[in-house]
C-alpha cells in the first residue's frame, strides 16, 4: 500500500497543528490533519463515514501522497490504520495532563459544538454539513458524544490513550506532548534534528480567534469562510 510513517493516534488539541508542520519537514512530504480534511479534501468526507459505520474505505485514497496522518479523524482509527500501514510509527501525542487536555479541548472543540446549533448548520454548504455531521458521529461512536460532559470526557480520553499504550506494539509506539520538541520523533524517524525552532501554532487563543471571539487566525481561515457560506 506504500503510504504513511506516521499514525497519529493522539486526539485533538495535543499539538497536533503543530506536529503537522513538524512532520511535514521531517518527512518532507503532507501529514493530513483536521485542517487537510475542511480545507482541502471534503471529498473525502463520504470516505470518513463509511469508516465510522464500520465499513473500511480505500486508505491508499483517503492518504495518497501524504506520508503522516495526525489530529481527528485519523486518531479515531489509529487501530485500522497502524495495520494497513504495518511499518509506520505510531506517535501518541498529549498533553502533559488530563486536566490541561480537558480546559484546552472544551475552550474550543467542545465550545464550537456547543454554539453550533441547528440553524447555523443549515446555513453552511452541504459537504460542510456532511462533515459535521460525520464528525459528531465519530465523536458518539468512537470517542464520547457531545456536549462533551466533563467527567465523561476526561475518562475517555484517558481511556483512549490507555487502549493505545496497551495495544501498540513497544518498538513501535512513541508518546509526545508538545513540550519534547524535535529530539525524540527524529530519533525514532532516523532523521537528522533541524536547526530550527520546533514550530507551535494554534494555541486556545488561535482557536478561539476563528470560532468569531477575535480576528481569525491563519490556520483556520479557510474552515471559517467554509462556515459562514
Amino acid at each position: 500500500m506504500g503510504g504513511l510513517r506516521v499514525v497519529g493516534a493522539g486526539l485533538g488539541r495535543t499539538g497536533t497543528g503543530s506536529l503537522k508542520l513538524a512532520l511535514e519537514r521531517l518527512l518532507g512530504a503532507p501529514c493530513y490533519h483536521a485542517y487537510e480534511l475542511t480545507a482541502n479534501h471534503l471529498d473525502h468526507v463520504p470516505h470518513w463515514h463509511e469508516a465510522v459505520r464500520g465499513n473500511e474505505p480505500d486508505w491508499g485514497y483517503i492518504f495518497g501522497d501524504y506520508a503522516a496522518t495526525v489530529d481527528w479523524p485519523g486518531g479515531a482509527f489509529w487501530r485500522e490504520l497502524s495495520e494497513a500501514y504495518p511499518d509506520a510509527l505510531i506517535l501518541l501525542s498529549k498533553r502533559e495532563s488530563t486536566d490541561a487536555w480537558f480546559r484546552s479541548a472544551d475552550q474550543t472543540i467542545f465550545e464550537f459544538t456547543r454554539r453550533t446549533g441547528p440553524d447555523q448548520v443549515a446555513k453552511w454548504t452541504p459537504e460542510m454539513q456532511d462533515w459535521y455531521r460525520m464528525t459528531l458521529e465519530m465523536f458518539a461512536t468512537r470517542f464520547v458524544p457531545a456536549p462533551f460532559e466533563e467527567q465523561a470526557t476526561k475518562q475517555a480520553y484517558e481511556r483512549h490513550n490507555a487502549e493505545v499504550r496497551a495495544e501498540a506494539p513497544e518498538h513501535r509506539l512513541l508518546e509526545w506532548q508538545p513540550g519534547d520538541g524535535w529530539e525524540p520523533l527524529c530519533e525514532r524517524l532516523g532523521v537528522p534534528v533541524p536547526d530550527e525552532p520546533f514550530p507551535h501554532i494554534n494555541p486556545t487563543e488561535t482557536w478561539r480567534e476563528s470560532m468569531g471571539l477575535a480576528p481569525v487566525a491563519a490556520p483556520r481561515r479557510r474552515l471559517a469562510q467554509l462556515l459562514r457560506r
